[in-house]
C-alpha cells in the first residue's frame, strides 16, 4: 500500500478534514473497493468539496494510485464513483412504529434538464411556468417526527423531460433528447435521526425496467453504484450516507422551516427513435406576404411513445409573429399579445379520448401593416402526472427506510417547430 491512512489524513490541512480520515478507514476496514476504493474517497473530495466550506486539500499526493479515465460529463453534476464490490452492509435499526408518508413531493422546474444548444434552431418564445418550487425545498403537511429507531419513510419522484424539434411535415427530420431525474425526498425530522446516529443504516435503492436508458448517472456526492452488475433490466444504488447527512443539515439550515427536503440522486437519457419518441406530434405551415400571414400547426396525440398512454394536461402554444399585425383570427380561439408579438393558444388536454383521438389543427390569419413576416420558431408545452416515457421503476432495498410515495411525470422541455 503506497500510503497509509495517517499518511493521507496528516497531509490534510483543515480541520473538518477529519471526516475524510473516518471515511477512508471506514471503507478500508469494510474492504469496499479496496484501493480503488481509498481512491474514490479521495478523489470526492478533490473534485466535490465546497470552496464556501473553507474545506479545499492541501498537499495531498497519490501520483502512486491508477488515475481514472476521462468521465463522460453530460449533465451538470459528475459521473458517479464506482466499486465493483457490493454495498456495505446496512446497520440495523430496533423495531419500527408506525408514522404518516409523505403525501407530496415538489419538483424544480429549474433542474428539469433541456436539450443541448447545438439542437436549437432560433430563439425559443416564452411560455408561463407551469410548476415551480424552491430547489431542494418541499413544504408539504405537517412535518414528520421520527424517533432513532423508526423506518424512515422516503419519497422518489421521477421527472422526464422530452426536448423535441420538428422541421416542417417531414418526420425524418425531427431531433428528439430525453432526460430525466429522480429525486429523494426525506421528512424533516430525519436529520437528528442521521446526526444522532453514528452508523445509520445504509440507504439502497434499484432501479427497475432500465433496459430503455442510454446513460444512468448517479450523483457522484451522495451516491455509489456498482457498475458490473450484469443484469440490464435493474441497477443498484446506495447513499453516501456520510454526505447525504451533510447536504440535509445545510438544506434545512438555510430553511429550517421546510416539512421535507429533496436531494436529486440521479440524472438518466432516454433512448428515442425521433419522432415516435414524441408523445405530441408536430407540423408547421407559414404562408407570408406582404399584407396576410397564415399560420397553420398540426398535431397528432401519440400514445406509443409513452410507457402507459397518458392524458397531456395544460398544453400552450406559442407563436411569435412579426410583421405589425393588426388583427388576427384564429380558430380555435387564440390571445394576441402587442407586447410580445406573439399569439398564445392554450388547450386543456389532449389524449385519445380527444376529438379524432388527439389529432386537430391550429390556425390563424394575421393582418400586417408592415408585412412580409419572417417564419418564427413555434413552442409547445405541457405536462403529464402519474406517467413517464421510460417506464422505469424503483424500490427500496434493505432495512430501516420504507417508499412511502413513488411520484412520476414527464413534460416538454424544449418542444419546438419550424416551417
Amino acid at each position: 500500500m503506497p500510503f497509509s491512512t495517517d499518511d493521507i489524513a496528516a497531509s490534510i490541512r483543515k480541520p473538518g478534514f477529519v471526516i475524510l480520515k473516518r471515511g477512508i478507514l471506514q471503507i478500508w476496514t469494510a474492504g469496499v473497493g479496496g484501493l480503488n476504493g481509498l481512491q474514490a474517497v479521495v478523489d470526492y473530495w478533490f473534485a466535490h468539496t465546497p470552496t464556501e466550506e473553507g474545506s479545499w486539500v492541501h498537499n495531498v499526493s497519490y501520483q502512486n494510485f491508477p488515475q481514472p479515465e476521462k468521465p463522460l460529463r453530460l449533465w451538470p453534476f459528475s459521473p458517479p464513483l464506482t466499486s465493483n464490490s457490493s454495498p456495505p452492509p446496512a446497520a440495523p435499526l430496533a423495531h419500527a412504529e408506525s408514522i404518516s408518508s409523505i403525501s407530496s413531493v415538489s419538483l424544480s422546474a429549474a433542474n428539469t434538464p433541456t436539450v443541448e444548444d447545438d439542437l436549437l434552431i432560433g430563439t425559443l418564445p416564452t411560455i408561463e411556468k407551469l410548476y415551480e418550487t424552491p430547489p431542494g425545498v418541499s413544504r408539504g403537511p405537517s412535518p414528520v417526527r421520527l424517533g432513532n429507531q423508526d423506518i424512515v419513510p422516503v419519497a422518489v419522484a421521477l421527472t422526464e423531460s422530452v426536448n423535441a424539434y420538428f422541421k416542417g411535415a417531414d418526420p425524418t427530420k425531427c431531433i428528439v433528447k430525453i432526460t430525466g431525474d429522480m429525486t429523494l425526498s426525506f421528512p424533516s425530522g430525519i436529520i437528528k435521526v442521521f446526526t444522532s446516529n453514528p452508523s445509520p443504516a445504509v440507504l439502497c435503492f434499484r432501479v427497475k425496467n432500465t433496459s430503455k436508458l442510454e446513460h444512468i448517472l448517479p450523483n457522484a456526492q451522495l451516491v455509489y453504484s456498482d457498475q458490473s452488475q450484469s443484469d440490464s433490466s435493474t441497477k443498484d444504488f446506495w447513499m453516501n450516507m456520510q454526505a447525504i447527512t451533510v447536504y440535509l443539515k445545510k438544506l434545512s439550515e438555510h430553511n429550517p422551516s421546510a416539512s421535507y427536503y429533496n436531494a436529486d440522486v440521479l440524472k438518466y437519457q432516454v433512448s428515442s427513435n425521433d419522432i415516435q419518441s414524441t408523445p405530441l406530434n408536430l407540423a408547421i405551415y407559414w404562408k407570408c406576404n406582404a399584407s396576410i400571414t397564415d399560420v397553420r400547426m398540426d398535431y397528432k396525440y401519440n400514445p406509443e411513445s409513452m410507457n402507459v398512454p397518458s392524458m397531456l394536461s395544460n398544453v400552450q402554444v406559442v407563436v411569435p409573429v412579426d410583421g405589425g399585425v393588426k388583427d388576427m383570427q384564429s380558430l380555435p380561439p387564440a390571445k394576441w399579445n402587442a407586447d410580445q408579438m406573439k399569439a398564445y393558444w392554450k388547450i386543456s388536454s389532449i389524449s385519445e379520448k380527444s376529438e379524432n383521438g388527439g389529432s386537430g389543427s391550429l390556425r390563424a390569419k394575421f393582418e400586417l401593416s408592415e408585412g412580409p413576416s419572417k417564419p418564427a420558431t413555434l413552442a409547445v408545452q405541457f405536462i403529464t402526472e402519474g406517467s413517464t416515457l421510460s417506464g422505469i421503476d424503483v424500490e427500496l432495498v434493505g432495512t430501516g427506510y420504507r417508499l412511502s410515495l413513488l411520484k412520476k411525470r414527464f413534460a416538454s422541455g424544449r418542444y419546438m417547430a419550424d416551417c
